[in-house]
């Protein structure tokens, strides 16, 4: 099969265009006839060398797919929440390797592709979707306050593609969401896709703005990719209670904080990656997407933003476009354009 590998790690020219073996499904898995590929900044991360696949993983990058299921065993129920079968179109959440024709998933992480959607929409969901639902729903826990209300929550970078499927998932299920941006045409898109308010980050200070919005108060949940000089601000953006969420540490891995704040306002940090966590655990935000995400898409009130696509033999490309930041929402690989 055809497969984009990391050759050495660099620059995205680094990425090319090479023939595997096609990978073969152990218990619990399906092979997958991969349509499209997902592009997202890990990727970019273990293309550097600064983010290895867990052991057991591909060496292939790719943490999400979607295509026709071609292969495994699929007669466990325990192992088959979904009720799939062969031939089956799916979108899929990989540990590696879906930069290639051919993927291998564990089936509980294999969701079926939402009413209307197309392969190309499809496989931008599963990284970003499962990432968002872990963090800001399963570990923040936003949901209704202790007066009944429901909370607030405030996303950094709301035109990336965790941005704006944070955005969406949020404002679908009722919360009020707020979000920062870098331009003024990225803040229009945050809110067009459901932001209350997009914050220029270049030109206004986000706690200022979060405070004026909520009475003084502050937002109950902040999901952050940048960290570093960040989360002594976010602190103060936060309301008594509130949770800061890091995914990722774009900004560094070190912050001077008044640990004193936290004490006293009851204020929680808390973070979390995705791809090394177990099967189990991305089974059950599996089956929370399906049953409380996957009919808002159904219903066309969360919709795929889709940037770019491209043959997934300009996978250097895409990358490159990811580093720019030029992007609002997913870029992904076309396995079906004369990869």
């Amino acid at each position: 099969m055809k497969a984009i590998e990391i050759t050495e790690f660099g620059a995205p020219d680094v990425l090319k265009l090479a023939e595997r073996p096609r990978p073969e499904p152990k218990r619990g898995e399906v092979l997958i006839k991969v349509a499209a590929s997902g592009v997202n900044r890990p990727d970019v991360f273990q293309r550097k060398g600064a983010y290895a696949p867990p052991p057991g993983a591909s060496d292939l990058p790719g943490l999400e797919v979607a295509g026709e299921i071609v292969g495994g065993d699929l007669s466990d129920a325990a192992l088959n929440p979904f009720g799939l079968k062969l031939g089956d179109r799916v979108c899929a959440l990989l540990a590696g390797g879906g930069y290639a024709e051919y993927a291998v998933a564990p089936l509980p992480q294999c969701l079926p592709v939402p009413d209307g959607l197309t392969d190309i929409e499809a496989a931008s969901l599963p990284e970003t979707f499962f990432t968002v639902w872990s963090n800001v729903f399963d570990r923040a826990q936003l949901g209704a306050g202790e007066g009944g209300e429901q909370e607030t929550l405030l996303v950094q970078g709301g035109s990336s593609g965790i941005g704006v499927t944070a955005i969406q998932i949020a404002h679908a299920l009722g919360f009020r969401v707020f979000a920062t941006a870098g331009t003024a045409d990225k803040c229009r898109a945050c809110e067009a896709l459901g932001a209350e308010r997009a914050i220029n980050y270049k030109t206004e200070d986000f706690v200022e703005v979060v405070k004026s919005l909520t009475h003084d108060r502050g937002v109950d949940v902040i999901l952050d990719m940048v960290a570093g000089s960040y989360v002594p601000r976010e602190l103060s953006a936060l309301a008594d209670g509130g949770r800061l969420v890091l995914i990722a540490l774009l900004g560094g891995a070190k912050a001077d904080i008044n640990l004193g704040e936290i004490l006293r306002r009851r204020l929680t940090i808390t973070g979390s990656t995705l791809r090394p966590r177990p099967v189990e655990f991305k089974a059950r935000i599996a089956a929370q997407l399906k049953a409380r995400v996957w009919p808002l898409i159904a219903d066309g009130r969360i919709k795929p933003v889709i940037y770019r696509v491209l043959p997934a033999a300009d996978a250097a490309q895409a990358h490159a476009l990811m580093e720019s930041s030029e992007h609002t929402g997913k870029i992904v690989l076309d396995w079906g354009s004369n990869a």
